[in-house]
């Protein structure tokens, strides 16, 4: 598997969100180097999952396509006449 890398920008943002969830709702202050090595314990634990869970969708959306592509060929069939 392709590891999980998030660019900085995005890091910042997730370990604001991190620091204001634990601050607002557990009442638990934390640092922004604390936020931090909190998501990098939960990328690959709980990422691998997420991921897994976006690949299994595009898998039965290319399945979808893949029926519809299938219908619209079946529907181009011509009639064979026997004589």
């Amino acid at each position: 598997m392709t590891e999980l890398k998030l660019d900085k920008d995005v890091r910042t943002r997730l370990a604001h969100q991190i620091k204001r969830y634990l601050d607002e709702d557990l009442d638990i202050d934390i640092g922004n180097m604390d936020a931090e090595m909190l998501m990098d314990f939960l990328t690959p634990t709980l990422g691998a999952h997420f991921y897994n869970l976006g690949l299994k969708d595009a898998q039965a959306l290319f399945a979808r396509k893949a029926d519809d592509i299938n219908d619209e060929i079946y529907a181009l069939e011509q009639q064979v006449e026997e004589r």
